[in-house]
């Protein structure tokens, strides 16, 4: 079996997580390649893409919140998908497929899985639809354009989705809640639909000893024995992911509890001056690409805190959680699939700072820490080890193609 990967980017969640499915069916024995928008050409489309969606933008704060798939590449004859038994699409947008590009790898009748990171594939072109439900009937009138209409822009999007996709396509999300969503979809409601978490290597992100957790806030000249609770951010000004709750949950725990001590501990991209509102000291380690030194960053902290609003399954969160490290955050998208309230972390209602605030005291001041840890560990290894992830996808491509060889054969028939 001959399995290829198609995914826009290296780099960003979906990849993360393409990746891990990558190295995680090879460790299976599975031929598989991964097909990107850097092994194709040229970045026209990207540039043409972003363009047409200018003129009918609401704001530029929406500018990546919504791809029309007008411009991509006919990947269809190249010769990784023509030797490839099993086609599996991921994050497709941003120039790497359009609307009509999808349909021209349905056409050469080999099986297509595609794994849904955000809501995209059954929307008239957003990637999470907040508070809006149109994408249950023919979309319109949307909130991500200037000019919206019952026949703007993400209506004939929609049209174009209609006339594209086909039954055959199996449609794999990484959590529960974003399955759910996506059956309630006029899309693809009609489409077999299954949940399968995201791979992760259990064996590269693992607990650390208490002594190495010392030895590593040591080395980066910090006081061990203070509580450090780590957040994640690529773009803390992006409001879905929330960081407005994370400011208002720790100036609450601080006013609340003077004598708690706290670092806080930030990886990513962020602007100095949003770090600067929060109440405690707080300390910037940048981007990390290495994947060792961010097990030992998750391991060496007490607690992770996501506060976001729209999210499917977070790379963060299962890292986290595979390091023995609790997390605190709010009841958005699969995240309390991850994060048992009070068994691996805990969980507040959407938008509440309060509760938030409750829980990260809670976890660094009552809990059982070893036991959440131990909990947080366990959750990973029976659930998103790379092993067992890799047999789910391979009954997948395995049915998959089981269904196709039938319908040839009675095609062939008649």
């Amino acid at each position: 079996m001959k399995v290829l990967l198609l995914n826009t980017y290296t780099h960003g969640g979906a990849a993360v997580a393409c990746r891990r499915l990558e190295n995680a069916l090879q460790e299976d024995g599975v031929s598989v390649k991964l097909l990107h928008a850097g092994e194709t050409g040229n970045r026209w489309p990207f540039y043409a893409e972003r363009l047409s969606f200018l003129p009918y933008e609401r704001d530029k704060s929406v500018r990546f919140s919504f791809s029309p798939a007008n411009f991509g590449k006919n990947l269809s004859r190249h010769p990784w998908v023509q030797e490839a038994d099993v086609l599996h699409l991921h994050w497709i947008n941003q120039g790497f497929l359009s609307v009509e590009g999808i349909r021209e790898l349905i056409d050469l009748g080999k099986p297509i899985v595609w794994t849904l990171h955000d809501m995209w594939a059954f929307t008239g072109g957003c990637h999470y639809s907040g508070d809006c439900t149109h994408f249950q009937q023919s979309c319109g009138n949307c909130p991500y354009l200037g000019k919206p209409s019952p026949t703007d822009l993400s209506h004939r999007v929609w049209v174009r989705k209609q006339k594209a996709y086909s039954p055959t396509l199996r449609i794999v999300t990484c959590s529960e809640w974003l399955a759910n969503v996506a059956r309630s979809s006029s899309l693809l409601k009609d489409m077999q639909i299954s949940s399968i978490p995201n791979p992760i290597d259990t064996t590269v992100f693992q607990p650390v000893t208490n002594e190495e957790k010392r030895n590593f806030w040591l080395s980066k000249n910090l006081n061990p024995d203070i509580p450090k609770l780590l957040f994640v951010a690529m773009n803390v000004g992006e409001e879905r992911k929330g960081f407005r709750f994370l400011q208002e949950a720790l100036q609450k725990l601080r006013a609340q509890h003077a004598d708690l001590q706290l670092d806080i501990v930030v990886m990513g991209k962020v602007q100095e001056e949003a770090l600067a509102t929060l109440p405690y000291p707080v300390h910037a380690l940048g981007m990390i690409r290495d994947q060792q030194e961010l097990a030992r960053i998750y391991g060496a902290s007490d607690l992770f805190v996501i506060p976001s609003l729209e999210d499917n399954l977070p790379n963060t969160v299962m890292e986290s959680l595979a390091c023995g490290t609790p997390v605190a955050g709010f009841a958005t998208g699969g995240i309390p699939e991850m994060v048992g309230h009070r068994q691996q972390g805990f969980i507040a209602p959407q938008a509440d700072s309060k509760t938030l605030a409750e829980g990260i005291y809670w976890i660094l001041r009552q809990a059982d820490l070893p036991l959440l840890r131990r909990q947080s560990r366990e959750k990973v290894e029976v659930q998103y080890a790379n092993t067992i992830v890799a047999k789910r996808y391979l009954q997948v491509y395995e049915d998959m193609l089981v269904m196709n060889a039938n319908a040839s054969g009675k095609a062939a028939k008649k």
